[in-house]
């Protein structure tokens, strides 16, 4: 049974990524809202929990296999740069383990099954959907990526953001939409299809900053 209606959870997200925005423009409060970054992540973690109408346990289960997955595909890339490139992240994503943000393997997971929602309606076979889906997560990281840069989540050497970064994003998107399709039948969710889209907007506001 839901605790928290639809509403006020897309409520939630909308006011403290609007907070979240004012004060990354206002230099005044950039450094504190930095600083609280990774809580909004987390926010986006537990939103999504809240959300879950079909089986919490299953999804729970994705979630933990895309934390490996996606923190182990960080630690590989942090360390050799075999995977995404060569870069380090910042302070602005809060605590790290072996000089990775924790809370990155955690959006790994969030990210996609927030995609998958999206293209639920589609009428397109499976195979399809997942590469779309993977497809949107690498455009979804294009955006991110100038505003992480400028903001201190991670750093790329030479300052310059590699292609092989979105052959990597895309592949590891990929892997990620197979388990997820496999663990529990995606389904369309509002909740979901607003956490991505209220994402994908802060980031392109921020772009122009």
């Amino acid at each position: 049974m839901k605790v928290i209606s639809d509403k006020y959870l897309i409520a939630i997200l909308i006011i403290f990524h609007l907070v979240g925005l004012v004060g990354l423009l206002l230099p005044d409060f950039k450094n504190l809202i930095l600083s609280l970054s990774f809580l909004n992540l987390l926010l986006a973690f537990f939103v999504l929990l809240l959300a879950e109408k079909e089986n919490i346990g299953l999804l729970i289960r994705f979630l933990f296999l895309a934390f490996i997955i996606g923190f182990g595909a960080e630690l590989i890339g942090v360390h050799t740069g075999l995977l995404f490139g060569n870069y380090s992240y910042g302070a602005s994503l809060g605590p790290k383990l072996w000089d990775v943000s924790v809370v990155i393997g955690i959006n790994w997971g969030v990210l996609t099954v927030t995609a998958a929602s999206i293209t639920y309606r589609m009428n397109l076979p499976t195979s399809i959907k997942l590469l779309i889906n993977a497809l949107i997560l690498v455009v979804f990281d294009f955006v991110m990526e100038p505003v992480a840069m400028k903001n201190d989540f991670w750093s790329w050497e030479n300052n310059t953001i590699p292609f092989y970064n979105y052959i990597c994003w895309f592949f590891v998107a990929l892997i990620l939409q197979l388990i997820y399709t496999i663990i529990r039948k995606p389904y369309s969710n509002k909740v979901f299809n607003a956490l991505f889209f209220i994402q994908f907007v802060f980031f392109i506001i921020l772009n122009f900053r």
